[in-house]
């Protein structure tokens, strides 16, 4: 193949791989509005959309193997074609949790949330943000805004522990609101997965950028 296709080639790809990724950031806003308004006709439509995500992951999957298979990129180019593949089964992962976000709305019924979402709105929209900058890393193959969008995972733990906290002292006050607790911080920790999965991309461009390995996604003992 030549050069210049070869490059054509790696180049939609990884539009495909944004494209996906932009997607996925709006699932993860969509979710917590779903659980915000209690719609769950936007929660089917984003458990059903779940299945369109898993199937553009796939597509990429397979088209990176067949570049691998055919071409035998070295050096840079390899690590551009597994950066892709990698990021696109993190981006898949991620849709899951926005899911997880939309099955809850479907499992509460006309169960009433336990207390107005302050917290859990936040985490959604620093999650998308903070995908939005990692993508625009990856875009860029900018290893040093890879690592700044990495530190943005603290505010997301720090806000699943305020969000734990705060469930907590309705519990303690009132046993019987344990489900109501247990569905938002469900909801709660499936933001703060996110917030790791977009650390594991943020390393993977580092990794694209710079050809080294860096683990900047030190877990926290769960709560």
């Amino acid at each position: 193949m030549p050069r210049d296709t070869f490059e054509a080639q790696l180049t939609a790809l990884a539009n495909q791989l944004l494209e996906l990724g932009a997607d996925t950031g709006q699932t993860i806003l969509r979710g917590v509005e779903a659980l915000k308004t209690r719609d769950r006709v936007l929660a089917q439509a984003i458990i059903a959309h779940d299945d369109d995500i898993n199937r553009v992951r796939y597509e990429i999957e397979e088209r990176c193997y067949e570049l691998i298979a055919t071409q035998q990129p070295l050096a840079s180019d390899l690590r551009e074609v597994i950066t892709i593949l990698l990021v696109a089964i993190e981006l898949e992962r991620i849709a899951d949790h926005s899911k997880n976000l939309a099955e809850i709305v479907i499992y509460m019924g006309d169960e009433p949330l336990l207390k107005p979402l302050i917290d859990i709105p936040r985490m959604a929209e620093t999650c998308q943000q903070m995908l939005e900058q990692v993508l625009g890393a990856f875009a860029r193959k900018d290893a040093e805004m890879g690592r700044a969008v990495c530190k943005r995972d603290d505010e997301i733990d720090n806000l699943y522990q305020q969000v734990f906290r705060e469930l907590l002292t309705y519990v303690l006050a009132d046993p019987r609101t344990v489900n109501r607790a247990m569905n938002l911080l469900f909801a709660a920790h499936n933001l703060e997965r996110i917030g790791d999965r977009i650390t594991n991309i943020g390393e993977r461009v580092i990794y694209a950028a710079t050809g080294r390995l860096e683990e900047l996604n030190i877990q926290r003992p769960a709560t």
